[in-house]
């Protein structure tokens, strides 16, 4: 199976990861942080300190697939200081990797009266 990724749920850790660990590191902290399914339709982004690297992870039918992309000159627009989860759509997932910073959008407001 290659990468569908109309089927896949994209998670992203918030928190920086320790880009030393590998596919078996990172995989326990999927498991034990993020606590989501690991071997599902699932795609984990995890982001270093200087926010210039980006790893994705994910289970590919017998086997764990694991990207990096490596920024020269820019940064991810990545928040800082947030220790959470968080699931990201399709769109998003691109704008991330294009640079650019959905997580400071204009929030939709809603009112009942004027």
């Amino acid at each position: 199976m290659i990468l569908d990724l109309l089927e896949m749920r994209i998670f992203v850790r918030l928190e920086p990861a320790d880009f030393r660990k590998q596919i078996n590191g990172l995989s326990v902290l999927i498991q034990e942080e993020m606590t989501e399914d690991l071997f599902g339709k699932n795609m984990f982004l995890f982001c270093n300190k200087m926010r210039n690297r980006m790893k994705i992870i994910y289970w590919d039918n017998n086997g764990f697939c694991q990207w990096l992309k490596r920024l020269e000159k820019d940064r991810f627009p990545w928040p800082r200081n947030e220790k959470e989860v968080r699931e990201i759509s399709l769109e998003q997932f691109k704008m991330l990797l294009s640079g650019i910073d959905f997580w400071h959008s204009h929030k939709k407001l809603t009112y009942n009266m004027v």
